[in-house]
């Protein structure tokens, strides 16, 4: 929504021509010298490279240059100016369009990810090196500090700046050869649209109709927990805002209902009569932009009579006990279960021989904290008998996307077109539903295209979190330190509606006695209801929590045991061979002491140098202590059990401007992982053509086939699979048109297909429509064994393992924690592009800090980037990556996943490793300094 005052109309704004320079040229704006000047730059120039995650200055993602200034420009008012120069990210590049060192720096060191907060980063640099052509590493990071990025765990920005202002500039990787793609640092396909602010996000992108012809959508929300709520006068209010075209309601949604899982529709697009959580949408106004911006909230026509709330656990449960039920669905409050049990857990309990370690633990609510809010638009389209509605917006699942809003709008799916825009971070939280809805009825209502942007507090409060956990363990294990029995009950605060409630509650009974040998287990969870923010899918779906407590009692085993932490792991490995808690025998690939083996001289020596520290203090370190920790995980690669299809087509294609070419459809959206490079290496490796042959086609479900959603690590496993099947069944074609064998090279020459002395001149073949000579389909759903009552079978096909080490220095007195170092080994099977892995597991190190040390949203309370605090540059501390590749066979080419296996280790491996610096075990995350200066205090006086 533009922000010009909404307070005056247009002909009374006081309009002045501002003077300024725009990369460059002259140019005379007659504006409102008040206005942003980000607004002017986007809405007015074009110049959408400029992004907008906040409004307020806190996320950096809008920085440009005034003069040689970083500043940024959503808070920045035009007039301000008047007589300088304003440089945006497409004025970085040369007059001839050339990248310049630092735009190919960020490329070469795979800097950008999902690029939204690329542009501010690439500003912020160029101010730094105007004005210090070779700068410290410290002087880098104190550059960027003031831009946030949610994707890479900034180590890549650092070294892209580095290497930018080095002596020697660090070539581009070379594109590879037929044949030699898998396995290579391929620079991202999408990385030069990322470095020039050419990727257009849900907010870059406008309906055919232009600015003049589409109507903005404003939604309200409920401001109270739970609460009835009347309508009053629509058409009087409307009379009294004559910019209000409609004002959309309950009444106007065909099937008012969604969810992630068909038979639990329970979330109402727009609430009837009732709202379940403090940010839920009751009406939704669509208009002119200005007026809707200016209509107070006391004039909204809503009338609420505030009921009691049930914000916590315990308050829901005894709530049911009373009969007051947050869902009828649920006669206890309680929307789903998960169970584990093998073995005999209470007998191997009530065995006093056994050394044992009881604990409990709680999580909070987490942001996912994307920069890019949410956007998108919606059309309706006149298509004779068969109209259709189009949206174009930020999602992770394009046709989980289709299948819901066709529900909502009584309409079959092929009525419905997701058109993905680029995303800005997604982590699980653009896996629901958020603006899509909301646009397509008030589109096929009114029969007019309308677009809808989040500010940042309306994303943050309407959204959903991470499921906050309260768990409860023990754990044995003999004098040798061989593990016994695992007993975890953990409930989770999955909030006012179901979303992901039933994968969290399923899969953390499955990881929950993590990576190891455990012949006895028992796993219960439970997804509460309450009257909080919706808690949904991220990154992990509940295993990060369910870790941090199972590798606190590890640690603590290890201890009582006398045996090194590395070492007590590493004897209790699951290995090739062995069963896991769900009776799934593991038959290769599971690399975890392989990984425990790689991090063996880095533990010694981060343990060696906390010894000496703390040995040796002094008058300059006296107040600090230092420790290193250790923690392992697991993660099974995929949905649980439930199906878990891709499916992907690729053709041999010929056009008169490129000749002979490959042709993907690429389903599997990208959200920053990758899929948008390593789906086309995979295919063009099956194919044994070379990459720089494939053009692609992403997302889109009138273009791509369904490759699934872009969540729980399993894109490159699942989609990587039907991408390689997809090349080969095109292959077979190739092979048999030339006669030839399977070991056969393959190249094209204009429209030529040449393999050795042999040629077809594929322009004299038939071909269809979209210029196909031949296509491939490839399909891959991953074998997996439905789970019995007691959680047994096989959930997924195939499990991502890792370890890490955290290095820290405590404060004793201020209670603060400093990261020195982390060291990270992953099992990835295959690193289909080490370069983008080691960028996924940099990402989840840095959300893994987060979720130890400073993330915590409060609902009501936190609704901004300044007040909702994830970790800077300056928090991320140097990364050291080992890949350990124990390949899979049945990856595509050995490879599984590592979106999420990347965030689980973290955050327990800090915690133990504060506990090896200054003795205290904690019992709640996040850390902040007040609860780690209490928890000192506490355990100093029970010494005492």
């Amino acid at each position: 929504m533009n922000r010009r005052d909404p307070n005056l109309p247009l002909a009374e704004r006081p309009l002045r021509v501002i003077d300024v320079r725009i990369n460059g040229r002259p140019c005379e704006l007659a504006s409102d010298p008040g206005e942003r000047l980000a607004d002017v730059l986007r809405d007015e120039l074009g110049l959408t490279g400029t992004k907008i995650g906040c409004h307020a200055g806190d996320c950096g993602a809008c920085t440009v240059l005034l003069d040689d200034a970083q500043v940024c420009a959503c808070i920045v008012p035009l007039g301000q100016c008047d007589g300088h120069a304003v440089t945006t990210v497409e004025g970085l590049a040369g007059p001839d369009g050339s990248l310049s060192r630092l735009q190919r720096a960020f490329i070469a060191h795979g800097a950008a990810q999902c690029g939204i907060c690329t542009p501010g980063m690439l500003m912020s640099a160029e101010s730094l090196l105007r004005a210090h052509p070779h700068p410290t590493e410290a002087e880098v990071s104190d550059a960027l500090g003031g831009v946030l990025c949610r994707c890479t765990g900034y180590r890549k920005i650092v070294e892209a700046v580095l290497s930018a202002a080095a002596d020697v500039e660090a070539p581009l990787p070379a594109s590879p050869s037929a044949g030699a793609a898998v396995g290579a640092r391929v620079a991202r396909l999408d990385g030069p649209d990322k470095v020039r602010g050419l990727e257009r996000f849900g907010a870059d992108r406008w309906p055919d109709a232009g600015i003049a012809g589409t109507l903005a959508m404003r939604v309200i929300r409920s401001p109270h927990a739970h609460a009835r709520f009347t309508l009053g006068d629509l058409d009087a209010f409307k009379a009294r805002w004559p910019g209000v075209v409609d004002v959309v309601t309950a009444a106007d949604v065909p099937h008012n209902a969604f969810a992630i899982f068909a038979p639990l529709r329970d979330q109402p697009v727009l609430a009837d009569a009732r709202v379940r959580f403090a940010g839920e949408a009751v009406i939704a106004l669509v208009g002119d932009a200005a007026v809707l911006a200016a209509i107070p909230d006391a004039d909204l026509p809503i009338g609420y009579d505030v009921l009691r709330a049930y914000g916590d656990i315990d308050g829901a449960l005894d709530a049911a006990q009373a009969g007051v039920l947050l869902q009828d669905a649920c006669p206890d409050n309680v929307l789903c279960r998960g169970r584990v049990v093998h073995g005999d857990v209470d007998a191997a309990l009530a065995d006093a021989h056994g050394i044992r370690a009881s604990a409990t633990f709680e999580t909070a609510y987490v942001e996912h904290a994307y920069i890019e809010p949410e956007a998108g638009h919606a059309e309706w389209l006149d298509e004779g008998d068969r109209p259709r509605v189009r949206i174009v917006a930020c999602t992770q699942t394009p046709y989980m996307d289709r299948d819901e809003v066709a529900h909502v709008l009584d309409l079959a799916p092929e009525q419905v077109h997701i058109v993905p825009s680029a995303i800005g971070g997604g982590f699980g939280g653009k896996l629901d539903l958020s603006v899509q809805p909301l646009l397509a009825v008030a589109a096929m209502k009114l029969k007019r295209p309308v677009r809808l942007v989040y500010e940042r507090p309306e994303s943050m409060r309407s959204t959903t979190k991470r499921h906050p956990a309260r768990m409860g363990a023990t754990l044995t294990c003999d004098a040798q330190g061989r593990l016994g029995a695992y007993d975890f009950r953990g409930d989770f605060n999955t909030g006012a509606y179901s979303s992901w409630g039933p994968t969290v509650a399923n899969r953390v009974p499955i990881h929950a006695s993590g990576p190891y040998r455990v012949p006895h287990v028992r796993a219960l969870t439970r997804a509460v209801l309450t009257h909080n923010s919706v808690a949904g899918a991220f990154r992990g779906f509940g295993v990060p929590q369910a870790a941090l407590l199972g590798e606190r009692l590890i640690d603590e085993l290890a201890e009582r045991c006398g045996i090194d932490a590395l070492e007590f792991r590493h004897r209790n490995a699951l290995r090739a061979g062995d069963a896991t808690c769900t009776g799934q025998v593991l038959a290769a690939s599971a690399g975890l002491q392989a990984c425990l083996e790689a991090l063996r001289p880095a533990w010694q020596a981060a343990r060696a140098a906390a010894d000496h520290h703390n040995a040796t203090r002094n008058a300059t370190n006296g107040a600090t202590r230092r420790g290193a920790g250790i923690a392992c995980m697991w993660y099974g690669i995929g949905n649980t059990v439930i199906a878990n299809p891709s499916t992907m087509r690729g053709s041999l294609r010929i056009d008169a401007a490129r000749g002979a070419y490959l042709f993907l459809a690429n389903g599997a959206q990208e959200i920053g992982q990758g899929t948008a490079t390593i789906m086309p290496q995979m295919f063009a490796d099956a194919v044994g053509l070379p990459l720089s042959s494939v053009v692609q086609v992403m997302g889109d479900t009138d273009l791509t086939l369904d490759a699934g959603k872009s969540s729980a690590s399993r894109q490159t496993f699942v989609s990587g699979n039907a991408a390689r099947r997809a090349g080969l069944a095109l292959r077979r074609q190739l092979i048999d048109l030339l006669g030839a064998d399977d070991t056969v090279l393959l190249r094209l020459d204009g429209t030529r297909l040449v393999a050795g002395d042999r040629r077809v001149d594929l322009a004299a073949l038939p071909r269809d429509a979209q210029g196909d000579v031949f296509s491939g389909e490839g399909h891959f759903d991953p074998p997996t064994v439905p789970l019995d009552a007691d959680g047994q079978g096989v959930p997924y096909a195939t499990y991502g393992f890792a370890a890490q080490i955290a290095e820290v220095e405590v404060d004793v007195e201020l209670a603060t924690v400093r990261l020195l170092h982390i060291h990270a080994a992953h099992d990835v099977g295959r690193a289909i592009n080490p370069t983008l892995v080691e960028g996924q597991i940099h990402g989840g190190i840095a959300q893994g800090i987060g979720l130890a040390l400073m993330e915590e949203y409060v609902n009501g309370r936190t609704d901004n980037l300044h007040d909702y605090l994830i970790p800077t540059v300056g928090d991320v501390p140097p990364i050291t990556v080992h890949l350990v590749e124990d390949a899979e066979p049945l990856g595509p080419w050995g490879a599984k996943g590592v979106g999420e296996p990347a965030l689980v280790a973290t955050a327990p491996a800090i915690l133990n490793a504060i506990h090896a610096a200054v003795g205290v075990r904690m019992d709640r995350v996040p850390v902040t300094p007040s609860r780690l200066r209490e928890a000192i205090l506490r355990a100093a006086a029970a010494h005492r």
